[in-house]
């Protein structure tokens, strides 16, 4: 990407509206989403992907920062064990055992093609893009995209592993039906790639770095391919229907966190554990913090960030990846809007 779109990409974060507290909600699927509070009033449950050991949700679990901050609108967050991939997360969002993940453009066009209601509230400008990408291994032959042809290759399927793969290929002038896209979620990809299953695997995120840690050989990157795929903050639709208040409250305690973050990189890393396989040191230590110190506040969607967007839903469309067009307005949620619009509640729920 170069300087001058990155210029053009940089953006004011927007102030979250004022809202007045609404009732408290119940959740979809049977599921009841309310408790009984100590004084009697219910207390909406916003579940959250736990993230681990760093970053600001990490952050945020050791403090109790999200609680604090919804507790006047009569809610509270439930940490959710989850895989790190949200197109692997599919499932929990459907049985409403999952409202909120970070993620990517892809996965979320993935699931609306596949009817599940999640929609994104806001984005990421990129700040690293070279925390994923294509690694082949030592042993395949692999040394550039071009030598993907005949091979395999394993990708996060309808995500951005399998985006990551589509865009290298087009760009290296590769035919898509010459490369075979084995569908496996990190856990197993990282598994089909140790043991030689597979020639290359498009990955990112921790499962990235450590495959490249072990001997995987980068032939691309995000940024090498000018990846449109940014980071994002997704819910599930029905959450945002119900309580919109909550999903602003939510983001705006998130753009806290990354301020901070951005503020003192160092409290970030290595949150619950000093020590041990979730713990960071050396080099990759010093290369998160630097990442953190830099990281990019989430903000509302912008026109450009719709064009992006589109970019990553194209590609997926006219390449089967996903059945049916979906445009920028199917993936983004307008919660500005409707905060607005939304009745506010005579009674506030404490």
């Amino acid at each position: 990407m170069s300087p001058t779109r990155r210029l053009h990409r940089t953006r004011a974060v927007f102030a979250i509206l004022p809202v007045v507290a609404l009732v408290a909600a119940c959740g979809a699927g049977g599921d009841d989403t309310t408790d009984a509070s100590a004084d009697g009033q219910p207390t909406f449950v916003l579940k959250v992907t736990d993230v681990g050991n760093a970053g600001p949700l990490a952050v945020a679990k050791r403090d109790g920062t999200f609680d604090e901050a919804l507790a006047p609108l009569g809610a509270k967050v439930e940490w959710v064990n989850a895989p790190p991939a949200f197109s692997a997360n599919l499932k929990l969002f459907n049985a409403g055992q999952l409202d909120v993940s970070g993620g990517a453009y892809s996965p979320v066009v993935g699931a609306l093609s596949k009817d599940v209601g999640v929609r994104i509230i806001a984005v990421a400008d990129p700040v690293d893009q070279d925390q994923a990408g294509i690694l082949a291994s030592p042993n395949s032959g692999v040394t550039q995209v071009k030598d993907l042809a005949g091979k395999r290759i394993a990708v996060n399927p309808a995500g951005k592993g399998e985006y990551i793969t589509l865009k290298a290929l087009k760009q290296a002038g590769v035919p898509f039906d010459q490369v075979e896209r084995v569908p496996l979620q990190p856990s197993d990809a990282a598994s089909a790639f140790s043991t030689g299953q597979v020639d290359a695997w498009a990955s990112f995120n921790d499962p990235y770095a450590e495959a490249k840690a072990r001997g995987g050989v980068e032939i691309a990157t995000e940024a090498s391919i000018d990846s449109t795929d940014n980071t994002i903050v997704a819910f599930r639709t029905e959450v945002l229907e119900q309580r919109p208040d909550v999903a602003a409250k939510y983001l705006e305690t998130l753009q806290q966190l990354t301020e901070r973050q951005r503020a003192n990189p160092e409290d970030f890393q290595n949150v619950f554990e000093k020590a041990g396989p979730r713990a960071l040191s050396g080099e990759r230590l010093e290369r998160a913090v630097d990442r953190g110190r830099r990281a990019s506040v989430p903000h509302y969607p912008t026109a450009a960030d719709a064009a992006d967007l589109q970019e990553v839903a194209d590609l997926f469309y006219e390449n089967g990846v996903i059945t049916r067009a979906v445009t920028a307005d199917d993936v983004f949620y307008p919660l500005q809007e409707k905060l607005a619009q939304a009745p506010t509640s005579t009674t506030p729920v404490n």
